[in-house]
């Protein structure tokens, strides 16, 4: 039973994605040029033009994206548990926040450093973080998008996953394995650096999660991490020489 329910979250989720990205990395890897001549959009806009539907679209896009949350937790309920055997809730907030900022200070310099580095060598494609439209929704759009993100990925993918594989009777090295390639596999459409970056990141956090034993410092991380690099790129794009714009 809980077998099948680890497939079937997946499956309207990140291991979804995983399939989705493959495949893009594949069209982009049979495409003419190099990676390094081709973008990601990570958020792009819905309705070119028409700033107040785009704005209900990207709210729906973010919403909807934070379904698979929800099921994780009706899951759960359901079989007398509650996302607080995952660490996912307010309990600590204080020192959620402060092991979160020094793992996202880590994560997001090293992160960064790498993804310049495998561009530059042609098996990357550039990221764009985002393109959508200069109105005045943008930043708060962009930073509710990462903390989305940040709640699918390490609710399902660190939180569940390592939990119901456990249960399960997986050992903790292959629970590192599977969650880790599978972060790195719904990452691939960025291209092969995306992939090995994700994967190195889903064996950080796993094995912080195991010693921690909460999701919610890797949450407010991961979060951090992509609020930085989505405003970021909004402020300086176009200004400093060393950021690829696509």
């Amino acid at each position: 039973m809980r077998r099948d329910e680890v497939l079937l979250v997946l499956a309207v989720s990140l291991g979804a994605s995983a399939v989705s990205a493959t495949i893009s990395f594949v069209g982009s890897l049979t495409r003419p040029g190099g990676l390094a001549d081709q973008s990601a959009v990570l958020n792009r806009s819905a309705a070119p033009g028409r700033p107040w539907l785009d704005l209900a679209w990207q709210l729906f896009g973010i919403a909807s994206s934070l379904v698979p949350v929800f099921l994780v937790a009706h899951f759960l309920t359901r079989g007398g548990e509650s996302m607080r055997v995952l660490g996912v809730d307010a309990g600590r907030k204080a020192l959620d926040l402060a092991r979160g900022a020094a793992v996202a200070a880590v994560i997001g310099g090293s992160g960064l450093a790498l993804y310049l580095g495998a561009r530059a060598a042609g098996t990357n494609l550039t990221v764009v973080p985002t393109s959508l439209p200069d109105v005045w929704w943008r930043i708060p759009v962009l930073v509710l998008s990462a903390i989305e993100n940040a709640a699918l990925e390490e609710v399902v993918v660190l939180g569940y996953l390592v939990h119901r594989l456990t249960q399960l009777g997986w050992s903790f090295p292959k629970v590192l394995v599977a969650s880790s390639v599978l972060r790195g596999s719904y990452h691939l459409y960025q291209g092969i650096g995306g992939f090995f970056g994700n994967l190195a990141m889903g064996v950080i956090f796993c094995l912080l999660y195991r010693r921690w034993g909460r999701v919610m410092p890797l949450l407010v991380a991961h979060a951090l991490i992509d609020i930085v690099a989505f405003v970021g790129y909004v402020l300086l794009a176009g200004k400093v020489d060393w950021l690829p714009t696509g």
